[in-house]
């Protein structure tokens, strides 16, 4: 075993995102304000930083405020809010004279990679866990082994021993059960990667309601001008998304402790309510968009752009030629067959599980009757008098902690609850703090 694994960590972190990378922030800020380093490395499958790299279409913009960046929220001063990021680059002033809040997703991610630069230190980029496993003294589990693999093609595995883990795995591309295995058969998350192997289509699916999915109609529709896209979705049209101003309190602080302490009929009336703020809804600005392109080609009598509403896609055949897909127009049950090229489904993202890697720690984790993760006001799990570790999650909590669980909303306040958290645990454990890396 190296030093480096026989090395117990404060906190392993598993998962480099957007919100690892403000958890990165938060704690380095907390050993500036009080002299208390948390000892902390995060693993990270990706060979190096990115976030949602496959739907940075040019055009397109954030959908929160920048002032919802990494830190702002939590601490307005921080050297890695978006303005500081801004003025390092040289572009406060013209950002000021754009008079927007609302960033393009290209400059969003410049912003992160800008921050998550000076934590390389930190993080074993290109390690996958695979495991992680509970080590026992005196029949307590005191620590975690935190197992990854560097290497796919040889198989070697590093290990790290933590006295905290937080999972920040991000969300996972969803598929409709029974969808295709094809290289034609693509998530939207992996449109650009995709594109540039695509030749002179003729006809393009798109399955979808929500923004991921206007957002791809869109492009290829202006990308292809030859070929014709057809947008299938199960409503009579793109939702507008409820991003008014009282609305958009379901996203404020204050709003995590509401919901928090409500009764669970509350919960489920809350996100009943304001669900419309968030799932298969789409930019005004776009919706109306879509529309002027779809009346102008009605207007020249040549539909480029075809809107199959009220349906769903039933069937996808993959041939030598392409792809048969069966689209079925749900009032009247009548079918339609299209030949395509492409199928892209933009059917959104579910959060990971955490149980899927905590393995044999997840044992001592508690669950609420509904059978869901019982998860405490600070993000952490609740466990067994069994456990001494600390299990922390950011992005599995919508059923505890609400709507903002997996958006940038709340992720600079989040952070900071964890970090509090965490280096209370530390203390009261009476554990001397170790020198991050």
């Amino acid at each position: 075993m190296s030093a480096a694994e026989k090395h117990v960590h404060d906190l392993v972190g598993i998962g480099f995102g957007p919100s690892n990378l403000a958890l990165a922030i938060a704690l380095r800020e907390h050993h500036t304000q009080t002299g208390e380093s948390i000892d902390t490395v995060f693993l990270e499958r990706q060979p190096a930083f990115g976030w949602h790299r496959g739907m940075l279409l040019e055009g397109t913009t954030m959908q929160v405020s920048f002032l919802k960046d990494l830190v702002t929220m939590r601490n307005p001063t921080s050297e890695f809010s978006f303005l500081s990021y801004l003025r390092d680059r040289g572009r406060l002033a013209d950002f000021i004279n754009h008079k927007t809040m609302f960033p393009s997703r290209e400059e969003f991610h410049d912003y992160l990679e800008w921050a998550a630069a000076p934590f390389a230190g930190q993080v074993e980029y290109g390690s996958e866990v695979v495991a992680v496993t509970p080590v026992q003294v005196d029949g307590r589990v005191e620590y975690l082994d935190v197992v990854a693999r560097r290497d796919a093609a040889s198989g070697e595995l590093t290990t790290r021993r933590t006295r905290n883990l937080v999972i920040a795995t991000g969300l996972e591309p969803f598929l409709p059960e029974g969808t295709v295995d094809d290289e034609r058969v693509w998530h939207s998350s992996e449109l650009l990667f995709r594109l540039p192997g695509l030749r002179d289509p003729r006809r393009l699916v798109v399955v979808g309601a929500g923004q991921s999915a206007a957002e791809v109609t869109e492009h290829l529709h202006g990308a292809f001008p030859g070929a014709e896209v057809c947008a299938v979705f199960g409503k009579y049209g793109y939702v507008p998304a409820d991003d008014s101003s009282f609305a958009n309190r379901v996203f404020d602080p204050q709003a995590v402790d509401h919901f928090f302490t409500a009764p669970p009929r509350v919960k489920e009336m809350l996100m009943g309510y304001h669900a419309s703020t968030n799932y298969s809804v789409v930019d005004l600005d776009l919706i109306d968009e879509l529309y002027r392109r779809h009346y102008q080609e009605k207007v020249r009598g040549v539909e480029r752009l075809r809107i199959m509403s009220a349906s769903r896609l039933t069937e996808v055949v993959a041939g030598a030629g392409g792809l048969r897909a069966v689209v079925e127009f749900l009032p009247t049950g009548e079918r339609t067959a299209l030949d395509a090229d492409v199928v892209v489904y933009a059917t959104g993202y579910r959060p990971g599980d955490p149980l899927t890697l905590l393995g044999a720690a997840g044992e001592h984790c508690r669950r609420l009757p509904g059978g869901g993760l019982r998860i405490e006001r600070d993000y952490r799990i609740a466990v067994a008098d069994s456990m001494g570790c600390g299990l922390y999650v950011q992005g599995a909590t919508e059923h505890t902690h609400g709507l903002t669980s997996t958006l940038l909303s709340a992720t600079a306040v989040r952070v900071g609850e964890i970090t509090r958290s965490l280096a209370g645990r530390l203390r009261a454990d009476r554990r001397p703090y170790v020198l991050t890396r």
